[in-house]
């Protein structure tokens, strides 16, 4: 197999094993609102780092990765919902 096609094989499987780790239970805690054992760093951090990650896959040069975009695209969208979930539990609902 080409070097280019593994690379980009492995990529694949990395992004649809992240989403589909991380995704389950960001969309639980979307729907149950319920953030009491979510540390607030934590989804803040999360949100910088599949940021600057959505950032690596777009500036490679000479080509897009696109598997790293869309992995980062998803679960940085999620992580920026439970934290602004989280921020409204923790100090707008008491």
């Amino acid at each position: 197999m080409e070097q280019d096609t593994i690379f980009s094989l492995c990529g694949i499987v990395a992004s649809v094993c992240m989403i589909l780790g991380y995704l389950p239970q960001a969309v639980e805690t979307i729907r149950t609102r319920n953030t009491d054992g979510i540390a607030f760093p934590t989804f803040l951090m999360m949100a910088f780092g599949g940021f600057a990650f959505m950032l690596q896959g777009l500036l490679h040069k000479p080509d897009i990765i696109w598997s790293l975009f869309l992995t980062n695209l998803v679960t940085t969208t999620c992580s920026c919902i439970v934290f602004c979930i989280k921020i409204y539990n923790d100090y707008f609902k008491k």
